[in-house]
């Protein structure tokens, strides 16, 4: 089976969470009896669409997919795999009350209606999502894959001493909400350390060192890949009900439990979306 992977970037272009997942999602997938071929979604024309009309279209994000290539897929078999909200203008529900947007905020409803499915991250991803759109081919996948590499790194700093200490994300945008962290923790008068480090390794390191993560997103994160992170690494969560992650079941469990966890979903994403799309 051939699968064709749309996506606005990838992880050799944009290292983001999203990207990251996709990443894995495409390796696992083509390491399997299955094609996968990954492209741009600026790069996408009708007449590609057309000229693979037999193979499997997985669409991640698609910002810069333009509009008739959109109604080109309406007529093909394709699955969406969602990583935040692109069914709104704004792409975020935290600007609406209960995270319901009115009509005219509402767009693509068509695009997610008529998709095989639509892969979302979390069960508080998907309750938003279907709130927004009532749909009912909306598959809650529970949780993101991490490469091998990315686990043992992490296997190692659940292993490394930690401090008394929290564990602040230094970021400068606004909605990962830096500022509300640092305050909270000078009002309880915890001791805290900014973290800030464009180099994954350095970033987990100086993180596992602390045995607390405080995140106090303001807008709702569909899973929350730096939560689980902390968790797999045995640090204690402070945060809001904003954070995807600290709704499933396998939340509960922290440290080797957890790395236990993410390594299966390594084989569970995966089988799930293959029987979607086949």
């Amino acid at each position: 089976m051939k699968i064709i992977f749309i996506a606005d970037f990838f992880a050799d272009q944009v290292l983001g969470g999203g990207e990251l997942n996709n990443e894995e999602l495409i390796k696992i997938l083509d390491a399997s009896p299955h094609q996968v071929t990954k492209i741009n979604s600026h790069l996408v024309t009708p007449f590609l669409i057309e000229a693979h009309k037999d193979a499997k279209f997985i669409v991640a994000n698609f910002m810069n997919l333009q509009q008739h290539c959109l109604d080109s897929l309406l007529e093909k078999d394709y699955t969406i795999y969602e990583h935040d909200h692109k069914y709104l203008t704004t792409r975020d529900p935290a600007h609406f009350e209960n995270f319901i947007a009115p009509p005219e905020a509402i767009i693509n409803k068509e695009f997610y209606r008529n998709a095989i499915a639509v892969f979302c991250q979390s069960q508080f991803h998907l309750d938003i999502i279907k709130k927004n759109l009532d749909i009912d081919n909306l598959i809650n996948l529970s949780g993101n894959l991490w490469s091998t590499g990315s686990i043992e790194l992490i296997e190692r700093c659940e292993a490394t001493p930690k401090g008394n200490s929290c564990a602040i994300m230094d970021s400068p945008i606004a909605h990962k909400n830096t500022r509300e962290a640092v305050m909270y923790c000078e009002h309880k008068k915890m001791p805290y350390n900014l973290i800030a480090s464009a180099n994954y390794k350095d970033f987990l390191f100086q993180m596992s060192r602390n045995n607390t993560f405080v995140f106090f997103p303001k807008t709702p994160e569909t899973l929350s890949r730096v939560i689980v992170e902390a968790r797999m690494m045995g640090m204690r969560i402070l945060t809001n009900k904003n954070v995807g992650a600290s709704q499933e079941a396998w939340y509960e469990e922290k440290g080797k439990q957890l790395i236990k966890e993410v390594i299966n979903m390594r084989k569970r994403i995966p089988k799930t979306v293959l029987e979607m799309i086949e």
